[in-house]
């Protein structure tokens, strides 16, 4: 890599060469554009979009309409920011728009798009997710780890329970992180965070350069200057989480040979390593390597980490907010679990305002404001504009959830009576609550991520009484949010717990 003095004059000097000498890109007449703010030379837009793009998106669409052109960089971006044109791009169009954008992210930590998030759209894909969907997400898998949910859930609560005596507060951010981390670990790599390898830190790390913003992925040319480091340092966390996977395999390898019943996700991805991912398909016959099974690996690690996390964050957040909402939803457990008993899973069917909370949260704080982005795979012309192949599709979650034609006038206020009589879901057929997304390309682990954020926030308000501490009031608390691959509380949030229920621990 160049010495960023070096760097720096050079990118200058091809800048100003591509200004002298690049032809005028004229727009073809016979062709409409989406509207969209102008660009400037070399970045087009991107200097436009914020540390917090979902809200800026959601201004700029204000005034240009639902279907928004952009140009970061290079890249011809469309903006989807209501859920009737959602609807085009995710369902109606559905088979255009179900690809993904080759990011660096994917090259160099997703072992080359090996994985089920980031792959390109194609026979590949469509087999890692059915084999993904039938062995490791099926409703079967997700019942299987309840216990060990319950389990960790129990060990939370015990600490809780332990505050609410002393009258300490206590940190819910970090204690709700801690339970999901051990929850995934556990059910992904059959160890938990605390063990030897350290895991903790350096999912940490990948997850905060998933999030950052990468120039070179709106500026190809840059790649060779590496002016932010975030290439060298994707190559480097990659080589760790490699070392470190792979030793997991091995002790997994070893232990299977004691005892072949399968206990975790690796267990499960080696009984079907050097097999057909889809026996059925007699033309490609992808066959499941190491290098498929340690992505899939950090695709579930990822994916589940700081979504659940995230949600629950910010449903306890509106919960301390909203004490009258918190009290609905203590009535509701009370009448339906009883004091004597703690929530199960085969509960939540009963408790349709936990139900309408979760969906309020959704809609508010989706744990991805912008969906993974999507790329348009040929020409097409929606609502009278021209998509052109390639250009990249983000879809603004963030503001399909505060629309106002769907939403009504108090859709910025945390109301869950709002879904009382209301049939919209958030499983990717209502396309102003699309949390998990939508079409091909919709989250395939709803069910799992659903069942850990519903124990948790349930329990935790079964269990104690909640307030902010230091004689706050619901208007005291910071709510500011900041951007990444989720969308996280910006300040740890802190509440004083009163035990409500003797023996929820149990």
């Amino acid at each position: 890599m160049l010495p960023l003095t070096l760097a720096i004059p050079s990118i200058l000097f091809l800048i100003f060469i591509w200004i002298l000498f690049h032809p005028k890109h004229h727009q073809q007449h016979n062709k409409k554009h989406p509207p969209g703010p102008k660009p400037f030379p070399i970045i087009g837009n991107l200097h436009i979009l914020g540390n917090l793009p979902h809200r800026t998106l959601q201004s700029l669409a204000q005034k240009y309409g639902p279907i928004m052109l952009l140009k970061l960089g290079k890249i011809p971006t469309i903006v989807v920011s209501s859920p009737k044109s959602a609807e085009q791009f995710l369902k109606t169009h559905d088979t255009i728009f179900c690809s993904r954008p080759n990011l660096q992210l994917s090259e160099h930590m997703w072992y080359g798009g090996k994985g089920l998030g980031l792959a390109p759209y194609g026979p590949y894909w469509r087999n890692m997710r059915k084999l993904c969907t039938l062995h490791l997400l099926s409703s079967s898998k997700v019942e299987m780890f309840a216990p060990l949910r319950s389990e960790e859930l129990k060990i939370m609560l015990k600490s809780v329970k332990k505050a609410a005596i002393l009258g300490e507060v206590v940190n819910l951010s970090e204690m709700i992180g801690e339970v999901v981390a051990n929850i995934t670990y556990k059910m992904v790599l059959g160890c938990n965070k605390d063990s030897d390898l350290d895991l903790k830190g350096l999912i940490r790390e990948t997850m905060n350069l998933a999030g950052s913003f990468n120039l070179t992925d709106f500026l190809p040319w840059l790649s060779i200057f590496d002016i932010q480091g975030l290439t060298s340092q994707m190559k480097k966390i990659n080589k760790e989480f490699d070392q470190i996977v792979e030793k997991i395999i091995k002790d997994h390898e070893h232990d299977m040979k004691k005892d072949p019943h399968h206990k975790d996700f690796i267990d499960v991805l080696l009984s079907l390593m050097d097999q057909p991912m889809d026996p059925n398909d007699e033309e490609q016959k992808h066959v499941i390597d190491r290098t498929n099974i340690k992505a899939i690996i950090l695709d579930m690690i990822a994916a589940s980490l700081d979504s659940s996390s995230t949600t629950i964050e910010w449903a306890m957040s509106e919960l301390l907010r909203n004490p009258n909402v918190m009290k609905n939803l203590q009535n509701e457990l009370e009448n339906v679990v009883g004091l004597n008993n703690k929530v199960r899973e085969n509960d939540f069917e009963k408790l349709p305002y936990l139900n309408m909370v979760l969906k309020e949260t959704f809609r508010l704080h989706p744990s991805g404001p912008l969906l993974t982005p999507r790329e348009c795979l040929k020409d097409v012309t929606i609502d009278g504009y021209y998509i052109k192949k390639n250009s990249r599709i983000i879809i603004n979650a963030w503001a399909l959830g505060r629309d106002p034609e769907f939403w009504t006038n108090n859709c910025d206020m945390f109301y869950p009576e709002r879904f009382v009589n209301s049939n919209v879901d958030f499983r990717g057929q209502d396309f102003q609550l699309i949390p998990f997304g939508s079409g091909r390309r919709g989250c395939p682990g709803i069910q799992l991520g659903l069942n850990t954020v519903s124990l948790v926030v349930a329990q935790l308000v079964h269990c104690f009484d909640w307030e902010l501490p230091f004689g706050m009031s619901s208007n005291d608390l910071d709510m500011t949010e900041k951007f990444g691959l989720s969308m996280p509380r910006c300040n740890p949030l802190l509440a004083h717990p009163t035990t409500r229920i003797q023996n929820c621990d149990i």
